[in-house]
């Protein structure tokens, strides 16, 4: 009796720190806009100090952000809901989850204090992690409950997807400042090397995981890079056509997912 009350004590304080991670990262976000360190909002940055950075995308693109955070907190009450409270997957990611969401908080600081080395390890403790609740949730490889899919698992395939596009803009931002040549490689093929990698991975995600939330924030990033370099031929055509490709493949992955389920 003892041991079950101390586990349900537990339980509970996973579920509120979970919440509390949540809200506090939102808090933290919403913050930065309105009363920035030094300034300017990490929009205003992005716009000005690394406006000649290719990779990053147009600015509407961030308004992925209300999803997000719409997203988490669906997946913060759910988690919070007492017939959740021994779910063995919650239990294995939820710590994972909270070292993900501190770190994106911390990562906003470094960020607006300019410490752009620093922001990229702080952009990788919110990856790394995020990969683990994906892995520990089994997004993909798992049959779920429409409720689980929709409030566990989809929040953390598009938050994850976000953070894999944003870590690879936050390493070409940290390397312009920086004042890397490139290695003698020219801005453009640098950009057009890194949606190869970023749509590579959608690409196998799509494959093995049947992952369409993950897949579609890949789409929407590049997308949006396509817009913002419309005039540059070269960046939109190659930026429209990994997007198209990753519709395509995702169109037939769910065609074939769906015959299968028929037969």
């Amino acid at each position: 009796m003892q041991q079950s009350t101390q586990g349900n004590h537990r339980d509970f304080l996973r579920q509120l720190v979970t919440l509390a991670a949540i809200i506090s990262a939102f808090v933290v976000n919403v913050a930065s806009n309105f009363f920035p360190l030094n300034g300017l909002s990490i929009g205003e940055i992005s716009n000005t100090l690394f406006k000649n950075v290719l990779i990053i995308p147009a600015n509407y693109a961030f308004a992925i952000w209300g999803l997000i955070y719409l997203g988490l907190f669906a997946f913060g009450v759910y988690q919070f809901l007492p017939s959740q409270k021994h779910d063995l997957d919650l239990r294995k990611s939820a710590y994972l989850l909270v070292i993900a969401l501190v770190s994106q908080s911390i990562w906003v600081y470094f960020f607006l204090s300019r410490l752009f080395v620093l922001s990229v390890v702080a952009m990788l403790l919110i990856l790394l992690p995020l990969i683990g609740v994906y892995l520990q949730l089994g997004i993909g490889n798992k049959r779920v409950s429409r409720m689980k899919k929709w409030c566990s698992h989809v929040p953390i395939s598009i938050y994850l997807s976000w953070i894999s596009v944003a870590t690879i803009v936050n390493v070409a931002c940290a390397l312009y400042f920086q004042g890397w040549n490139g290695w003698g490689i020219s801005a453009q093929v640098w950009t057009i090397i890194m949606l190869l990698v970023a749509t590579a991975i959608a690409v196998v995600i799509i494959i093995q995981r049947r992952d369409i939330a993950y897949t579609g924030v890949t789409v929407w990033a590049t997308f949006a890079i396509a817009l913002k370099h419309w005039n540059n031929p070269t960046l939109r055509n190659v930026a429209l056509i990994l997007a198209i490709t990753l519709v395509v493949i995702t169109i037939i992955k769910s065609l074939r997912t769906q015959q299968e389920h028929l037969q």
